[in-house]
C-alpha cells in the first residue's frame, strides 16, 4: 500500500514541483496539500496522511510550530522536515517538535522518496551529512539550564529503562540494544513505549536528543 501524504509549503510553485516529482512514485500517493502551518493542521486531520513533508518558513504558523501540534493529534502522522535551511539550529528544533526526520529540498528525488517511506515504517531519517552536523552541535553544547531539565526528565526511568535510552542515543537499533542489554528485542520494544510515555516524547530521535542532553550517552 502507498504511503499517504501531505504537503506542506508556503510556495504554490514548489508544492506543484513536489507534486510532479513525488507523484511519479509507486510508493507514495499524494493526497492533499497546505500553504502554510495552520492550514496543515487542518488538512491533516481531514485527510489523515501517513507522513507530512513540511516546510519551516511559511506565513500564519511556521513549520516547527505546525509540527509539534501535527504529532499531537490522534492517530499523527510522521513529519519529514523538508526545507532549504540546514542549520542545526533548525534541526534541533524539528526534532524536538517531533519531526522524524529532515531533509534538504536539494536532495534527490529518490532520496525523498526512500525517506518519506522509511520513516512511515518507523524509521526516523535525517539526510547526508546532517547526522554528522547534528552530533558535531549537540558535542560542542554545554546543555546549561536544558541539562539540568534532562537529566530531572531522565530520572522518572528506571536504571534499566536509562540504559535503553543511552543505547538510542548511540544509534543502536532494537535488536542491537537487545544483544548489548541481554533483553529480548519484544522487551526492549516494551521499554522504549514506557520511555516515551513517562517523557511524553514522540520518537526515539527525542529520546536520543534528552539522552546526549544529561550527557547520558
Amino acid at each position: 500500500m502507498a504511503v499517504r501524504v501531505v504537503l506542506v509549503d508556503d510556495d504554490p510553485l514548489v508544492r506543484a514541483g513536489l507534486k510532479t516529482m513525488l507523484g511519479g512514485a509507486a510508493e507514495l500517493e499524494i493526497i492533499g496539500d497546505a500553504a502554510d502551518g495552520r492550514a496543515a493542521i487542518a488538512t491533516v486531520g481531514e485527510l489523515r496522511p501517513d507522513v507530512v513533508l513540511m516546510d519551516i518558513t511559511m506565513p500564519v504558523m511556521d513549520g516547527l510550530t505546525a509540527t509539534e501540534a501535527v504529532r499531537r493529534l490522534p492517530d499523527a502522522p510522521e513529519v519529514v522536515i523538508l526545507t532549504t535551511f540546514g542549520s542545526e539550529k533548525y534541526l534541533l528544533q524539528a526534532l524536538r517538535a517531533g519531526a522524524a526526520g529532515f531533509l534538504l529540498k536539494d536532495s534527490a528525488p529518490r532520496e525523498i522518496v526512500e525517506a518519506v517511506v522509511r520513516v512511515a515504517e518507523g524509521e526516523p531519517i535525517l539526510s547526508g551529512g546532517v547526522t554528522r552536523h547534528l552530533m558535531d552541535y549537540v558535542a560542542g553544547d554545554d546543555g546549561g539550564p536544558r541539562r539540568d531539565e534532562a537529566v530531572s526528565a531522565l530520572a522518572k526511568l528506571t536504571d534499566r529503562e536509562r540504559d535503553v535510552a543511552a543505547a538510542v542515543a548511540e544509534g543502536k537499533s532494537n535488536a542491537e540494544i537487545a544483544t548489548a542489554l541481554d533483553l529480548g528485542v519484544a522487551t526492549v520494544k516494551t521499554h522504549l513505549t514506557r520511555i516515551l510515555t513517562k517523557l511524553d516524547l514522540n520518537n526515539r530521535v527525542q529520546i536520543a536528543l534528552l539522552a546526549h542532553d544529561a550527557d547520558l550517552a
